[in-house]
């Protein structure tokens, strides 16, 4: 009896082994793209799911109004036909990790936010730092908010959830010297990591060999590209720039950043996780159209469902 390849995949899936390597990448997009999603974001959830896109990512500032009645929020994600990833952290919860002072309201917050996305069925809770000081983040500063991470990560454990903390230009956590430290003053079993490939090449960070480096402390990518002259790490670190008037963030393909070579590694180390499609703005085409873009780039090139 000949078995047909379609028939063999059939029986892997039975099984539950074609279905694992298939999720092994759990394609996602943030959906707050200036330039027609930002204000509205269940249109971009719509338009998002149109793009091709089953999983999304927001912020919290965004489903206030659905803290104490999360069912209303599902029914309208199910109507559209999408799930999140997760829901950041953000302007409305306390963001001082470096403050011991703010540190109770802080883990207060944030684990109010953790049983709230818990109702989604997420996996992690992504978060983003403070503001960032003229001056950087000094070393006392970065200690401080590893005490905060490790208490924070120890409690988001028990709750049978995951913290990936984000480094993102001009926050608190922006480049190598400020990892390093984080990294080594935290317990990786409490506290992973979300690794944006356009920030941390922006950084001066080569994302490639920081994929390397971190491994499997990294539980999310956002995956945005930067110009061409920034492959590897930008040379010079720029100011916050205006998104719509001077973008330094592109869909995927545009050059900066070695998506394949991450995904080789990310391949050999038999990483499982989220890859999230991001794109701070839009300015010369429909956010759902750049979201097209990536999707194919991901799929034509990465060779990775959506």
């Amino acid at each position: 009896m000949t078995i047909t390849r379609r028939q063999f995949a059939g029986v892997l899936t039975a099984a539950g082994i074609g279905a694992a390597a298939e999720e092994r990448y759990k394609v996602g997009i943030t959906t707050n793209t200036r330039g027609g999603w930002e204000s509205d974001v269940f249109l971009s959830f719509r338009e998002a799911r149109e793009a091709g896109y089953r999983r999304v990512e927001s912020f919290i500032h965004y489903f206030m109004s659905f803290l104490e009645k999360p069912e209303v929020l599902r029914a309208k994600i199910d109507e559209i036909g999408v799930e999140f990833v997760t829901i950041s952290n953000g302007g409305p919860l306390e963001m001082h990790f470096e403050d011991p002072g703010k540190r109770q309201k802080l883990l207060d917050d944030h684990l109010s936010l953790v049983r709230f996305i818990k109702k989604f069925g997420c996996k992690h809770l992504k978060i983003n730092t403070g503001p960032r000081k003229p001056e950087g983040t000094p070393e006392e500063d970065l200690k401080q908010m590893a005490i905060t991470l490790n208490e924070l990560g120890k409690r988001i454990h028990g709750e049978g959830l995951k913290l990936g903390v984000h480094a993102h230009m001009w926050t608190q956590l922006e480049n190598r010297r400020e990892l390093d430290i984080i990294a080594g003053n935290t317990n990786p079993d409490h506290v992973q990591f979300v690794l944006d490939t356009g920030h941390i090449t922006m950084a001066g960070i080569d994302p490639v060999e920081l994929t390397r480096h971190l491994g499997h402390r990294i539980i999310e990518y956002h995956l945005k590209d930067t110009f061409p002259k920034h492959r590897g790490g930008a040379k010079q670190r720029i100011e916050r720039n205006d998104p719509m008037k001077d973008p330094v963030f592109f869909e995927l393909g545009k050059g900066g950043v070695d998506f394949i070579s991450i995904k080789e590694h990310l391949d050999k180390i038999q990483w499982r996780g989220n890859l999230t499609v991001e794109l701070d703005s839009s300015p010369y085409r429909p956010p759902k159209e750049s979201a097209r873009i990536s999707r194919n780039y991901i799929e034509k090139t990465m060779g990775i469902k959506v």
